[in-house]
C-alpha cells in the first residue's frame, strides 16, 4: 500500500489498467486537483509502478505507462471492481465494467483456490500463518489476533 500511496494512486492505477495514459485524462476521470495528481504521479514513478514517456516537446507533455511491477499490482483492480459489483457500490443495474479474456472474450472472475487440491475457497476459508519473511511486527499481529 505504501507504494500506491492513497486512493488517488489507486485511481490512477485503475485508469492506467483501463488504457488512459495522459495527465488531463487522469484529471477528467478522477476529479483530482493538479497538485495532488502531480504528486501522486511522482510517487508512483518513484516506486517503480509507472514510467513516463514524452510524447510532445513544446510544451513538454508525457504519457504514463505501467511498469512490470505496476502490472503486478494492477492485478488487484479487477478484484476490487468485482467486489464493488457484489456489494452494489455503483447502484447500477449491473456491473459498470466486465473483465474478459483478451484472447477469447470470455468473462473472467477471481477467487481463492487450494494449490494442492484445486478446491475453490471463500475468504472465510482462509487462515493466516507466519511466513519465512515475517518480522517481529508480523509475529506480534498474528499472536494478538482474536479467534474466529
Amino acid at each position: 500500500m505504501a507504494a500506491i500511496g492513497d486512493r488517488w494512486g489507486l485511481l490512477i492505477l485503475r485508469d492506467l489498467v483501463l488504457g488512459l495514459r495522459r495527465y488531463e485524462d487522469f484529471r477528467h476521470s478522477t476529479g483530482v486537483t493538479h497538485a495532488t495528481l502531480s504528486d501522486r504521479l511522482k510517487h508512483l514513478e518513484a516506486n517503480d509502478l509507472i514510467e513516463r514517456r514524452r510524447y510532445q516537446t513544446n510544451p513538454e507533455r508525457f504519457e504514463y505507462f505501467l511498469t512490470r511491477k505496476g502490472w503486478q499490482i494492477a492485478a488487484v483492480m479487477p478484484v476490487l471492481a468485482q467486489i464493488g459489483d457484489r456489494c452494489d457500490v455503483s447502484g447500477a443495474k449491473g456491473p459498470p465494467m466486465k473483465f474478459v479474456n483478451r484472447k477469447t472474450g470470455a468473462e473472467v472472475g477471481w477467487g481463492f483456490f487450494d494449490k494442492k487440491t484445486g478446491e475453490q475457497l471463500g475468504a472465510k476459508d482462509l487462515a493466516v500463518k507466519e511466513g519465512v519473511g515475517a518480522d517481529e511486527l508480523v509475529r506480534w499481529r498474528l499472536s494478538h489476533r482474536e479467534p474466529g
